[in-house]
C-alpha cells in the first residue's frame, strides 16, 4: 500500500538520503520539508516545501501543508542543528536555536501531523544522537546539542505513554557517527564508518516496519564512539 511519508529537514546529509531513497526504490508518497528544498527539486513522488522549524507558527503553517492530504502515515523528525563551542562561549541565541529545531519545533510540527493523521496507524520515528542517552560517552563542546537531542529522548517517552492506545506509535532512533556535514563540523577530520546513503535507507525500512516491533523505544544505532 502506498503511504504518505513526512520528512523533516532533509535538505542535505541523512534527511536528504533518506528522500533521495524513497524516491528511487519505493512506490511512496515523500511531503518533504526544509528550509532548503532545491536539492530536491526533480525528484519521484516528492512534494518538497520550505519549512522553517524557527518560525514561531510551526504548527499552523505544517498544518496549512499537511491538511491537503487524506492521510498521513510515517512522520521522519530528523531536522537538527548543532552548536560546537565551549560552554562559556555559548550565547542565548546558541542555546535557543539549538532547543528551538532539535525539540521545540519538532514537537509542535509532531503536533500539526497527529492532528491529520487519519484512521489509520502511524509512525513517528525521531532522530537523535547516542549523545542524548543518559551514560553515554559525552564531548566536550556540544552541551547544547546533546541536552537539546536528550530532551527528544524524554519526548519519545513521554509521547508513546499518552498515545500507547491510540492509532499513533512513536520511536527513536539515536545515532552514532555517520558521515555528515554535521559530524564534520562536530569533530573535523573524523572519518565515520558509516555513510549517510546507508544509515538513511535504514532509517527508511524501520519507518515504515519498525512499529510492528518497537514502541516508544529509544533504541541507539551506532558502531563507534563517537
Amino acid at each position: 500500500m502506498t503511504k504518505n511519508i513526512v520528512v523533516l529537514g532533509c535538505s542535505r546529509g541523512i534527511g536528504y538520503e533518506a528522500v533521495k531513497f524513497i524516491s528511487e526504490h519505493t512506490d511512496h508518497n515523500v511531503i518533504a520539508l526544509s528550509r532548503n528544498v532545491s536539492s530536491l527539486e526533480g525528484m519521484k513522488n516528492v512534494d518538497a516545501f520550505s519549512f522553517d522549524l524557527n518560525s514561531q507558527n510551526v504548527r499552523e503553517e505544517l498544518s496549512a501543508i499537511l491538511k491537503n492530504y487524506k492521510s498521513l502515515d510515517v512522520l521522519i523528525n530528523n531536522a537538527g542543528t548543532l552548536v560546537n563551542k565551549p560552554f562559556l562561549e555559548l550565547s542565548q541565541a546558541d542555546i535557543s536555536t539549538s532547543y528551538q529545531t532539535n525539540i521545540v519545533g519538532i514537537m509542535a510540527a509532531t503536533q500539526a501531523f497527529v492532528e491529520h493523521v487519519g484512521d489509520g496507524t502511524a509512525h513517528i520515528l525521531n532522530i537523535s544522537s547516542v549523545g542524548g542517552i543518559q551514560g553515554s560517552v559525552k564531548f566536550a563542546g556540544l552541551s547544547a546539542y546533546s541536552t537539546s537531542k536528550a530532551a527528544l529522548v524524554s519526548f519519545t517517552e513521554l509521547f508513546a505513554e499518552e498515545y500507547k492506545d491510540t492509532n499513533i506509535d512513536m520511536n527513536c532512533l539515536c545515532l552514532g557517527a555517520v558521515q555528515t556535514e554535521m559530524l564534520a563540523q562536530a569533530f573535523p577530520g573524523y572519518e565515520a564508518p558509516i555513510s549517510a546513503a546507508k544509515m538513511a535507507k535504514y532509517i527508511v525500512e524501520f519507518s515504515l516496519t519498525g512499529n510492528e516491533y518497537y514502541k516508544g523505544k529509544i533504541l541507539p544505532v551506532s558502531m563507534s564512539t563517537p
